[in-house]
């Protein structure tokens, strides 16, 4: 498959908490606070805490992960840089790029994980094998 290879940092961005006595509120907005199109919404729930989720990279899609309730840890990769980054706010925002190896683990067990996305789910689009993905970003 010949793909346009996307290479950019993954990084966290921090979103206003609107609120009172009365709650909070966060607003994201495609192409503003979230700096592409949502084509996507999903949400990943109900995760022991001792098990891990992802294990892939893309060659488009990008992501917004949001810890809406709860929080969890996700691990990147690009091939030069692995660390692990702590989602534990629903102001909190992680700009997941394509060219990041993903993995999410430690999720609290009231953690609900909400992903949107920049394009719909193409299997084609996934890099499940971890050498695959070290051939296509590692330059």
């Amino acid at each position: 498959m010949n793909q346009n290879i996307f290479k950019a940092s993954s990084k966290i961005i921090e979103i206003s908490q609107l609120g009172d006595e009365r709650g909070y509120l966060s607003v994201v907005e495609e192409n503003l606070s979230i700096p592409f199109e949502i084509k996507r919404v999903f949400y990943i729930y109900n995760t022991k805490k001792t098990v891990r989720r992802g294990f892939h990279a893309h060659y488009k899609t990008r992501q917004a992960l949001i810890a809406v309730s709860g929080s969890c840890k996700v691990y990147l990769d690009d091939t030069k840089r692995k660390t692990d980054v702590t989602l534990d706010s629903p102001s909190k925002i992680l700009i997941l790029e394509p060219n990041d190896w993903h993995e999410m683990h430690d999720f609290s067990t009231n953690c609900v994980l909400l992903v949107l996305a920049s394009h719909l789910y193409d299997p084609e689009d996934y890099i499940r094998d971890y050498k695959k993905f070290v051939e296509v970003y590692d330059s």
